[in-house]
């Protein structure tokens, strides 16, 4: 599976960064970035240098940048085993859990799904069984630098980067997410295109070319 291509007729510059922006890197994680992982996401593992560069263009303008990691305990109703969708992954204290040892990581991490809660959005975590949603501190993280815009990279593109880019336009932000600094688990075919789909009509500038329509 590859990351799936925009016509070209969609393609968007990506914007610069500036001090009112912040670059939210999701779940940059071993469980999802290396073939090893428990949950490898498919282009997974190259997604970690362009990630890098745009933290480092980030940091350049002076832009606020900040991290969240998968953190579960070893038993909830996230994972297949109990009663959910997915399989183990990014347990508490693991290898997996981790985050990419060549990833940059120059910000505050914020993690989710502690709890056992289902942790898709890095400003939200949901009880799998309730539904009861209750924010994390990356809001706030936000909102104390004064941020007004808010660029989504990471993994995966049509589930947690998702989630995070469609909550920061719910929270009022101007949001921005680069393709080539993602890639798609497709738990079912077409969901990275539906993603795609999906967080346009949303408001979030989706900018450049994933790595199939680069020809990768």
């Amino acid at each position: 599976m590859t990351t799936p291509a925009t016509p070209d007729t969609e393609q968007v510059a990506p914007r610069p960064y500036d001090g009112d922006t912040a670059l939210v890197v999701v779940d940059v994680q071993h469980d999802f970035a290396h073939p090893d992982g428990g949950l490898f996401v498919p282009g997974g593992d190259r997604v970690v240098e362009v990630v890098d560069g745009e933290v480092r263009a980030a940091l350049d303008a002076g832009a606020t940048v900040a991290y969240t990691q998968d953190w579960h305990p070893p038993t909830t109703p996230h994972f297949a085993k109990d009663g959910g969708v997915w399989p183990v992954h990014c347990v508490a204290d693991t290898w997996g859990a981790q985050l990419h040892d060549d990833l940059l990581v120059e910000g505050p991490v914020v993690r989710k799904g502690v709890d056992g809660g289902d942790g898709y959005s890095g400003f939200s975590v949901r009880d799998p069984v309730s539904g009861e949603e209750e924010a994390t501190e990356l809001g706030r993280l936000l909102d104390e630098a004064g941020v007004h815009r808010v660029v989504v990279v990471g993994l995966a593109g049509d589930v947690c980067v998702k989630e995070t880019a469609l909550d920061a336009v719910r929270l009022g932000y101007d949001v921005e997410l680069p393709l080539p600094a993602t890639a798609f688990v497709e738990l079912e075919p077409g969901d990275g295109d539906r993603a795609i789909t999906e967080l346009r009509r949303a408001g979030v500038l989706v900018t450049g070319r994933g790595p199939a329509a680069a020809g990768e």
